[in-house]
């Protein structure tokens, strides 16, 4: 695992700390240990998902989605950066 880089220097975590965490759990199958790691772990992967299948074939309201999948990743990293920090 790559070391946090704002972890080490500030002594507090980023909004992406538990990420790489994350997607190794998800690897193994362990979902729900996964979403407790990083709970953005399945907004993005849905986000990054349909980037890839809109880039192959054209979706009608593509954007549309993109922007409220694209919404919702940064709504739920920022609320759980938040509440790491609270805690």
């Amino acid at each position: 695992m790559l070391p946090c880089f704002s972890k080490r220097l500030f002594g507090m975590d980023c909004p992406g700390c538990g990420l790489q965490r994350s997607a190794l759990l998800l690897s193994h199958g362990e979902f729900l240990a996964a979403f407790k790691m990083y709970p953005a772990i399945y907004p993005l992967g849905l986000l990054f998902s349909f980037l890839l299948a809109n880039n192959f074939g054209k979706f009608k309201h593509g954007n549309q989605i993109t922007i409220v999948l694209s919404i919702l990743s940064v709504s739920t990293i920022l609320i759980n950066y938040f509440y790491k920090l609270l805690q």
